[in-house]
C-alpha cells in the first residue's frame, strides 16, 4: 500500500515529539527530583512505543523527513515561555499526550493493529500525569511550592 508522504511526515513528527516529551519528563525525575519510581513509570511509557518504532511505517516515515524545510522548525514565543520546571513538566507531558492522539488517528488509516497500543499509551499517560500531580503536589501546585523546601522529596534518600 502506498502511503501519502504528508501523512508519513505527520507520523514521523508526532512519534519524535511524543518520545522527546516523555524523555524530558523522565530526565526531570532522574536528575532534578531524583524520584526513581516516577522515572521508571515514564520510562516504561516511553518504551511501550518501541513496538511501533520498529515498524515499517516508522522507517518509511523517517525517509520522508525533511527537517531543513520543516515549516514548524523555527522557535516561536510559545516554546520560549517557561517560567519554572513545572512549566517544563506540563509542556512536555502535554506534547506527549497530543502526539499520541495524532498518532492514534493516523494509525487508523495506516495500521489499525497499532491503534489499541497507542490509545492505551495515551490513557496510561493521563494516569501517569494524575499520579505525578498527587505525589508531587507541593512542586506542581504554586500555592504549596514553599512547602517543598520544608519536607523531603519523594524518593529522596537520607
Amino acid at each position: 500500500m502506498s502511503m501519502d508522504k504528508g501523512l508519513l511526515s505527520i507520523i514521523d513528527a508526532n512519534f519524535n515529539r511524543c518520545k522527546e516529551g516523555m524523555r524530558v519528563v523522565e530526565d526531570l525525575f532522574r536528575f532534578l527530583y531524583r524520584d526513581d519510581l516516577v522515572r521508571r513509570d515514564i520510562r516504561k511509557l516511553r518504551h511501550a512505543l518501541d513496538d511501533i518504532s520498529k515498524s515499517k511505517i516508522i522507517k518509511n516515515a523517517i525517509m520522508t523527513r525533511n527537517s531543513r524545510y520543516d515549516l514548524g522548525r523555527a522557535t516561536d514565543n510559545l516554546e520560549m515561555s517557561r517560567a519554572n520546571v513545572a512549566d517544563i513538566f506540563f509542556s512536555n507531558l502535554q506534547r506527549a499526550k497530543e502526539s499520541l492522539r495524532v498518532l492514534e488517528e493516523c494509525f487508523k488509516i495506516v495500521d489499525v493493529t497499532k491503534v489499541d497500543l497507542l490509545k492505551k499509551a495515551r490513557y496510561d499517560t493521563y494516569t501517569f500525569e494524575k499520579k505525578v500531580l498527587s505525589r508531587w503536589a507541593a512542586v506542581f501546585n504554586p500555592r504549596q511550592r514553599s512547602a517543598v523546601k520544608k519536607r523531603k522529596r519523594p524518593g529522596q534518600n537520607g
